[in-house]
């Protein structure tokens, strides 16, 4: 028996269609992992079902988690990214149907999306618990109750039936001490043998995308882009610091005891505070640790003089999100940046022997189907490494979740659907253009710029001709769309 079983679910098929069978990445649950390692240390019996990395059914994935007779068992709704924790709900209300119908008495769900939409959830799902905030706090709490030593209505951050009723407490102030709550994961915990990075993370060495690991070195971001959810667990715009020697202390148990090599830094915005990100670059090179880096920035806060240091240390992809073309169309506080601010950056990022993915966002508010042709334009014309095209969403616990609320806007039918690869995909309407006019500028936007003879000959170049060869082959394999039918 044991005190809780978290549960990782995923389902590739679904989010990814024939994308997920080799080319998406599997991403460790570092989260859920903390989470597990914090109430070890707490004192109480854990384990943990990686559903997604097991590729295991909902019924499959309850029956494992009835042999542990849990006291409680607990679903944990992240993604690979701060977006994609909406689309894991269709598979994580399947997974606690299953989990109540083999008969486990005692089921919650926490995560970016239940934190957004915690009477909804509780509503639509099989559940008992809902975590709204921050799930340490609430899942140590609730364990406290289940083993009869505390009240319900002590525990924070819980929505409930009571009868008939909804109830629920106040969020949990959010912690301080990220040490103490985001604990080194429970890696042991984890199936470590399934986890593979993404495909383009590895251009360098395609064929050794395994073993792999994911790891926050904070949580939270300062900005409130429209768009974006990250927040929704936080309850407000802010940024939280593990210690970066915890941070190398765990990278260097990746890598001594795992043999991980590639890793992910997950943070929304890593590439932000100087003291904490160069500290840990500094702690990575006095370790001599041989690691294969990506992590996320902004172009204004990329400073040309740490690169040398970060490439040093493992650095070698920067993911930047650069939205749009049009600066009255672009999001955020990048949006006084010129295109050619952007252009130099990269640059400068690329004179440092570090590889940049671009990410672009289609259908943003201001969008007309001229500044969609523009930011394609501008895409192929810097010509990044890598690219990422995203469709804008709605995404729960985002502004345009609300204004899509307020002004009735169409929004997919089910959670799966928020899948930017996914085939009911639905996206926003813009002012001037339909959703399937933005889903079919985005798809055929991926095939100008990946079958773009300048953009293969410098992959060539760059990689060697098995990786065009990669490339090649995925652009072959066409998504699915069911508003373009």
């Amino acid at each position: 028996m044991v005190d809780i079983v978290f549960i990782n679910p995923g389902d590739r098929k679904q989010i990814y269609q024939d994308l997920g069978a080799d080319i998406s990445a599997i991403e460790p649950p570092f989260l859920t992992a903390s989470f597990a390692a914090y109430l070890r240390n707490k004192g109480f019996r854990v384990a943990i079902i990686d559903a997604q990395a097991e590729n295991i059914t909902p019924l499959e994935t309850a029956q494992r988690a009835g042999t542990l007779n849990p006291l409680l068992a607990c679903v944990i709704v992240y993604g690979n990214q701060p977006s994609a924790s909406s689309q894991n709900m269709s598979i994580s209300g399947r997974i606690c149907t299953e989990l109540k119908n083999i008969g486990i008495e005692n089921v919650a769900i926490g995560g970016l999306h239940p934190s957004a939409l915690p009477e909804r959830t509780l509503r639509e799902e099989a559940v008992d618990f809902v975590i709204e905030g921050e799930e340490q706090e609430p899942l140590f709490a609730l364990l406290e109750f289940l083993k009869g030593s505390r009240e319900i209505t002590s525990v924070p951050g819980i929505w409930r039936w009571e009868e008939a009723e909804i109830v629920h407490t106040p969020r949990a102030p959010l912690a301080k001490n990220l040490d103490d709550v985001l604990p080194i994961a429970a890696w042991d915990l984890l199936p470590m043998d399934k986890y593979r990075a993404h495909n383009w993370h590895c251009f360098d060495d395609i064929c050794h995308r395994m073993p792999y690991a994911a790891i926050y070195t904070s949580l939270g971001c300062p900005y409130s882009c429209t768009f974006c959810c990250i927040n929704a667990p936080f309850g407000k715009p802010g940024i939280r610091y593990r210690t970066p020697e915890v941070v190398v202390e765990e990278l260097e148990l990746l890598h001594t005891q795992y043999g991980v090599k590639n890793i992910k830094f997950v943070d929304e915005m890593f590439v932000l505070d100087e003291r904490h990100y160069m500290k840990i670059m500094d702690l990575i090179i006095e370790k001599k640790l041989d690691l294969n880096i990506w992590c996320y920035a902004r172009v204004d806060t990329i400073k040309e003089e740490t690169l040398a240091t970060m490439k040093k240390a493992g650095v070698n992809w920067l993911a930047l999100g650069i939205e749009s073309a049009n600066p009255n169309v672009r999001d955020g506080a990048s949006k006084k940046m010129r295109v050619k601010d952007i252009e130099r950056v990269i640059r400068q990022i690329q004179n440092a022997d570090i590889c940049v993915i671009g990410n672009y966002i289609f259908g943003l508010p201001d969008d007309t189907e001229e500044t969609l042709q523009e930011t394609l334009e501008m895409a192929i014309e810097l010509n990044c490494e890598f690219a990422n095209f995203y469709c804008a969403m709605a995404y729960p616990g985002s502004e345009l979740y609300a204004m899509a609320l307020e002004e009735n806007w169409a929004l997919p039918k089910e959670w799966k659907d928020y899948s930017q690869h996914g085939y009911a995909i639905l996206p926003l309407p813009t002012k001037h253009l339909s959703a399937k006019e933005i889903i079919r500028f985005r798809d055929n936007a991926f095939h100008q710029y990946f079958e773009n003879r300048v953009y293969l000959d410098m992959i060539e170049s760059r990689f060697g001709l098995s990786v065009r060869e990669h490339l090649e082959q995925i652009t072959k394999n066409k998504l699915k769309r069911q508003i373009l039918e």
